[in-house]
Formats: structure tokens, sequence, C-alpha cells
């Protein structure tokens, strides 16, 4: 390590954090897919307040679990 950052740390950090953004967008299309009726619209037209907290905590949910398999 010549300087006081490596930057083969922060192209890990990177890459990581791309593929958690990834993953996480996936899971989401998925989801969204699997529900009978479009989130999206839902949430902001139909102003579902119950609804956006669940797909809230269904998307921290996730992000916990992608950056522990991440971590490990």
């Amino acid at each position: 390590m010549t300087g006081l950052i490596n930057l083969s740390f922060v192209v890990n950090a990177v890459v990581f954090a791309f593929l958690g953004v990834l993953i996480f967008w996936v899971s989401f299309l998925l989801i969204d897919k699997l529900t009978p009726y479009h989130l999206w619209k839902e949430i902001i037209e139909e102003h579902n307040t119950a609804l956006a907290i669940v797909v809230g905590a269904m998307s921290l949910g996730i992000c916990i679990i992608i950056a522990a398999a991440i971590h490990a």
C-alpha cells in the first residue's frame, strides 16, 4: 500500500455496491410481478400507505439479506 487509500478496496466496494443494487432491483421487479396489482401505481396514484409500509419493510429485508451475503 503506497498511499492512504488502497485502490483495490475501493474497486471491490464499488463492484459489490453495484451488484447489491442490481440484485435488489431484480428482486423488487420479481415481487412486483408476483403481486396481483402494480405496486408503483398503488403507492403513488392510489396513495396506499399500508402497501408503502409493507413494500418498505420488504425492501429493507431484501437489502439486509443481500448485505449479509456480500459481506460473508
